[in-house]
């Protein structure tokens, strides 16, 4: 085979892969937006043959003979191609070691799994979803026996959602930022708590959903390839840059908590649409992994999202659609009550401040089950006591305690340390940010393009081009947890007048 034959062989490959990945996504999306509740089988059925083409397209020996001939010829090919080559044969390496029928198995199992869940939160019927959590869980460990055996099966999973991630850099992190955010935690909690009462007010969710559109508009997104859909727990999925879709959740008591959520949700979107051209359905476009993804949601979300420049932008326009609601708050009363700092229950809707205390009960619960020390019947209890624990509150039962989230249904084993990686990833890229732009005055303007513009130039258009901890090194040098603990710090002690 030619080089360029196999650079053709890769081409189709990733033709068809993308189309496969496109049709599952699809899938995916309807099953957890609008299918209907009986569906599930069939589409656990569908996905799993999709997933059996997917494996046997990866493993195919005409795609490995491709490889093999780039490989051997890598000085000849583009930066993207030898790309492309390194990261298909990882995939490919992967995927080759777990038997085909456990891997459809397993697909099938995570789209039920998925619906299961659903139910489950939404009856607080944790039994019912405990066998198919353990099976993940099960089923995790055994797949990295297959693929990385002698390595710890947790680190396999942490390297699925930011490569090269270990415990002991976990570990160290968390330990970090509990040394310093703790005390700052206990000073807040002990200052005169702020008053956000009229953000739980009654808000109409088609008033929400008005403003949402305002918040897509005030983002510059291009609406041709978005869209926004609700589910029980917002997420983002990419087809490819030109078909992104994003989930929100409104609650008609709480008006900060979808406003954040699409927010965030918006900065995964806008990572994903921006990808350059040439990565266009290949295996290179999109984020590189799932810290630095997280890095641009959280960013929009608390870095931008609960600025005062931007409380100020939206004040204005929330005041139109929500006049009794909002008639007695002002621009600094409403960028404190965005900002109110307080131990609580639910991850998604927590502050900034205590936000990666939540992060680190489901890390230290990953690990305890990956390891075999508790099993899912434990959970409940060890979810709760590690709250009270962590963060001082009690467990009302298990729809707002273990069953919150929506990751472990759908096998996402490993993915949350980078919500916590992610945040203090935005701080250093905020400080070089500002080195070149001036942020407040960008928001203030009422779009956020030239932001986006910046993001783009140094991360957005390199899709999966470096590798993660390569990229941020680009973009901020070394990484540095206490940025982060200062911007946390800055931030608070003004917001709370310490």
């Amino acid at each position: 085979m030619t080089v360029n034959e196999a650079l053709q062989k890769i081409a189709s490959f990733e033709n068809t892969n993308a189309a496969i990945n496109h049709a599952s996504g699809i899938l995916y999306y309807d099953g957890d937006t609008v299918a209907p509740e009986g569906s599930v089988e069939v589409r656990a059925l569908t996905l799993g043959e999709l997933s059996r083409m997917s494996y046997e397209l990866i493993t195919a020996p005409e795609l490995i003979e491709a490889l093999e001939t780039l490989n051997a010829n890598l000085s000849s090919l583009s930066d993207i191609d030898q790309r492309k080559v390194s990261e298909l044969y990882r995939e490919y390496d992967r995927t080759r070691k777990i038997p085909v029928q456990e891997m459809v198995d397993f697909n099938m199992h995570i789209a039920e799994s998925g619906a299961v869940w659903h139910k489950a939160k939404e009856n607080n019927d944790y039994a019912s979803f405990e066998p198919y959590l353990q099976k993940t869980f099960d089923t995790l460990k055994r797949f990295a026996s297959y693929t990385d055996p002698g390595k710890d099966p947790y680190e396999v999973c942490l390297d699925q959602y930011e490569r090269g991630l270990t415990k002991e850099r976990c570990d160290a992190f968390f330990s970090a930022l509990r040394e310093k955010l703790v005390p700052l935690i206990a000073r807040v909690g002990k200052a005169l708590q702020i008053d956000d009462s009229p953000l739980k007010a009654y808000y109409p969710k088609a008033q929400q959903e008005k403003f949402t559109e305002h918040l897509v508009d005030i983002m510059d997104i291009d609406r041709k390839h978005f869209t926004v859909g609700e589910t029980e727990h917002p997420f983002t999925i990419s087809f490819t840059g030109k078909d992104v879709r994003i989930t929100t959740h409104y609650f008609e008591d709480n008006l900060a908590s979808s406003l954040y959520s699409v927010v965030h949700e918006c900065g995964h979107a806008l990572y994903d649409m921006n990808s350059m051209p040439e990565l266009f359905r290949t295996s290179l476009e999109g984020g590189v992994s799932m810290a630095i993804h997280e890095s641009q949601s959280r960013f929009y979300e608390n870095i931008i999202g609960r600025s005062r420049a931007f409380c100020s932008l939206i004040l204005p326009f929330l005041k139109e659609e929500f006049p009794e609601q909002l008639s007695s708050v002002n621009e600094d009363s409403f960028y404190k009550m965005i900002n109110r700092s307080e131990p609580s229950l639910i991850r998604t809707e927590a502050d900034e401040l205590t936000y990666a205390l939540h992060v680190m009960v489901r890390y230290e619960l990953e690990k305890k089950m990956m390891s075999g020390e508790i099993t899912a019947k434990e959970l409940p209890s060890e979810w709760n006591r590690l709250y009270k624990e962590y963060l001082g509150v009690d467990v009302p039962d298990d729809k707002n305690g273990v069953l919150q989230d929506s990751h472990w249904s759908g096998g996402s084993v490993g993915y949350f340390p980078s919500y916590a990686l992610g945040s203090a990833y935005g701080a250093q890229m905020l400080k070089e940010m500002k080195k070149d732009i001036d942020v407040d005055a960008v928001i203030s303007s009422g779009k956020l393009t030239e932001i986006n513009a910046w993001l783009k130039e140094k991360i957005w258009q390199f899709g999966c081009l470096y590798d993660p901890s390569e990229l941020f090194k680009r973009v901020c040098g070394e990484f540095d947890p206490d940025c982060f603990v200062e911007y946390l710090e800055n931030k608070f002690t003004e917001v709370y007048s310490l």
